[in-house]
């Protein structure tokens, strides 16, 4: 259950949490949908482009970098994709 009021968030933080949970593979459902319950509430317009930037990446790629399966390229390494690569899903 999200810990914040969605009546106090714009239309694009409601898309962002919204896409979040709505990816299509389940393991990245789970982390960006957690991630985005947690952290989209208090983002600012710039982490906001960051976050939906992050999110740009395909599922798998994603997922193996989540799982330590693949390194992150080096010029794909940003300050919010390394936030959500360190994101723990407190419960599962």
């Amino acid at each position: 259950m999200p810990s914040y009021d969605p009546n106090t968030l714009s239309p694009r933080q409601k898309r962002l949490i919204y896409r979040s949970w709505h990816r299509g593979m389940k393991e990245n459902d789970l982390l960006l949908g957690n991630f985005a319950n947690a952290h989209v509430p208090a983002m600012d317009e710039a982490e906001l482009d960051q976050y939906e930037a992050a999110m740009a990446h395909p599922d798998p790629v994603l997922h193996r970098w989540y799982v330590g399966a693949d390194p992150v390229p080096a010029n794909q390494e940003t300050p919010m994709l390394r936030r959500i690569l360190n994101f723990k899903i407190v419960g599962y």
